[in-house]
């Protein structure tokens, strides 16, 4: 169980920046840090609705491996 649980809990910390940096990566609303690093250019150009989708999805796909991480903890902690 031991090394289940240090894969899980590095598995739980990549996924964690990871899904901070796609967070912050999408569009938006009025002044993120989207905005600071060329995200209110490319607004007023025309932004690409294929590229906010997946990246959307890429969102969705972090955060299930995200919590699936702190299932998997949770019950490797319950059942050691």
């Amino acid at each position: 169980m031991d090394i289940l649980e240090i894969i899980l809990k590095i598995l739980l910390v990549l996924s964690s920046f990871f899904l901070i940096a796609t967070v912050l990566l999408h569009k938006g609303r009025g002044g993120g840090l989207s905005d600071m690093f060329g995200g209110g250019v490319s607004s007023v150009a025309g932004s690409s609705g294929v590229a906010e989708r997946n990246l959307n999805r890429i969102t969705i796909g972090v955060g299930i491996v995200w919590a699936l991480a702190i299932v998997g903890l949770g019950l490797v902690a319950r059942f050691a």
